[in-house]
């Protein structure tokens, strides 16, 4: 599991409730989330205040880079 799956599974939400966030369909959803597609930076913003309710200090870098 990469680590935008775990914090996603952390914060209680499914890849359509991710999707619905993002304003993009579940399908686009899970292509960006096994990497097949990139998150465009202003999805990476969306999803870090999403996991901040994991992990408070939690970064992009730390979410999207090793």
């Amino acid at each position: 599991m990469n680590k935008v799956a775990g914090y996603r599974v952390m914060v209680g939400l499914k890849q359509k409730e991710m999707a619905t966030l993002l304003n993009i369909s579940r399908q686009a959803y899970s292509e960006k989330e096994r990497g097949n597609i990139p998150f465009k930076d202003s999805e990476k913003e969306i999803l870090k205040e999403k996991f901040k309710l994991a992990n408070p200090n939690v970064t992009i870098d730390e979410i999207f880079f090793d």
